[in-house]
């Protein structure tokens, strides 16, 4: 089992448990496995969002890129895919995100992305573990002229907003508008740095929300995960769509003009129907996870689409995607790779696609919503021993509990139960078509698992 990564990154609680020092080790160990194989010297982009320990982190990750030998560009306070995307387009060796995405403050992370602009494979992870916990760690020092050096490119931000005017401008500039209206929720976030200045520069108008961040109100009852403020503030202002980001922008959720919610699975539909209409859609299929709604199989089934799902994580739908050549795919949770422009979840690129989609419909945010009906969901997190998260099919009770309800929910319903890959936490998901009786079953099993696992 890996000590530091988790199923996207490494998360912990910033200066606390995860250290300065700490993070030194895993930047010489990350430079030395993602270049080891280049005869250059390698470049490493870092990027990170607003929370208040980013510069802390950035100047560990810094010292620790230098003491190896490779140069680095910061790029300031920037969205996880622009990092992605610069990554690419300079060529460089690897990037790292700080960020801990969607989790409050105290949290930090590290994302390491290849020099395709990818979330490193585990096995990647896996043997920047191996280097942190040898000897070989010593070894890695450079000397004299080797030392790296690092500069500021915060002008590269530019490059991010120009790569939406290349691919959405000409398109947007045939399409009314006129009356169109989005509220933006960024988060407190990295998308506070950019968001605007993208919506401008393709003449959408918009409101924003959230959009001043002090450090300590990243994902603050906002954002992504935190939907209500938008909610009143689409209906108080009568927009016609409204956009939340997440922490570090690679996630995108919506409302509808009267304040719906428009998860990850309704905008898979959206834009899935949009690119198959365009015949843009690969192979006619979508890459979701395991934890899409009932309802996502449904709407392929009625609409001639395929659906391939895959364990929980961004990553691993991206994996299936490039493997078998589809383009589309994401998470509930708002994470949504268009592979033909950018590959990472884009929260941003998201929020464009289905603007695009809406107002090509000529159809208000909600009428193009009803394309999918989704299966009520309760998701309950049970708090567990962080040591004991992967037990719970091993317990006999826990077992036999799941057992009797998947078998009551046959051809109606599912349960799905998840350890988290970042908390101490057992997710319980259960659909069905009752919302009351789903929930109350949920809590029961959250809390057997909580009697047991700890």
């Amino acid at each position: 089992m890996r000590r530091y990564f988790g199923t996207d990154g490494i998360r912990r609680i910033a200066n606390s448990e995860l250290t300065p020092e700490l993070v030194y080790k895993v930047a010489k160990a990350g430079a030395y496995v993602l270049s080891k194989h280049t005869n250059n010297t390698p470049t490493i982009l870092i990027g990170r969002d607003t929370r208040i320990s980013g510069t802390l982190i950035e100047s560990a990750m810094v010292a620790g890129f230098l003491s190896y030998g490779a140069n680095v560009k910061l790029l300031g306070v920037i969205p996880t895919p622009a990092v992605a995307y610069l990554t690419r387009k300079l060529n460089a060796d690897a990037s790292v995100v700080i960020s801990a995405s969607h989790n409050t403050f105290e949290f930090n992370g590290i994302k390491f992305f290849s020099n395709k602009g990818t979330k490193i494979l585990d096995s990647l992870e896996e043997e920047i573990e191996e280097v942190m916990d040898s000897e070989k760690i010593q070894e890695l020092s450079a000397i004299n002229d080797k030392i790296g050096v690092s500069e500021y490119r915060q002008d590269l931000l530019d490059e991010y907003v120009y790569f939406f005017r290349k691919n959405f401008e000409d398109n947007l500039e045939k399409i009314n508008k006129k009356d169109f209206v989005v509220g933006i929720d960024t988060a407190n976030g990295a998308t506070s740095v950019v968001a605007e200045k993208v919506f401008k520069s393709l003449g959408i108008k918009y409101k924003t929300i959230n959009n001043n961040p002090n450090g300590i109100n990243i994902n603050d009852n906002c954002g992504s995960t935190h939907l209500d403020s938008l909610k009143q503030f689409v209906r108080e202002n009568n927009l016609s769509l409204g956009v939340a980001y997440d922490g570090d922008g690679d996630r995108c959720l919506a409302v509808d003009e009267d304040g719906n919610e428009i998860n990850g699975d309704k905008i898979m539909a959206i834009i899935s129907n949009y690119l198959k209409k365009k015949g843009k859609l690969s192979k006619d299929t979508i890459v979701a996870t395991v934890m899409s709604n009932l309802g996502l199989n449904k709407y392929t089934e009625n609409t001639g689409l395929n659906i391939i799902q895959t364990k929980v994580g961004d990553r691993y739908v991206l994996e299936e995607m490039q493997k078998q050549g589809y383009n589309f795919g994401g998470e509930q949770s708002g994470h949504v790779i268009l592979l033909d422009y950018n590959p990472t979840g884009d929260g941003i690129l998201t929020s464009l696609m289905l603007i695009q989609a809406i107002l090509e419909e000529e159809k208000t945010a909600s009428e193009v919503a009803q394309i999918i009906k989704l299966y009520p969901q309760a998701i309950v997190n049970a708090k567990v021993n962080s040591n004991k998260k992967y037990d719970y099919d091993k317990d006999k009770e826990i077992k036999l509990a799941i057992y009797k309800l998947e078998k009551e929910f046959t051809g109606n319903g599912r349960v799905l139960i998840r350890p988290s890959g970042t908390e101490p936490l057992v997710r319980v998901m259960i659909e069905g078509e009752n919302q009351e009786y789903i929930t109350k079953k949920a809590i029961e099993i959250a809390e057997l698992i909580e009697s047991k696992l700890n």
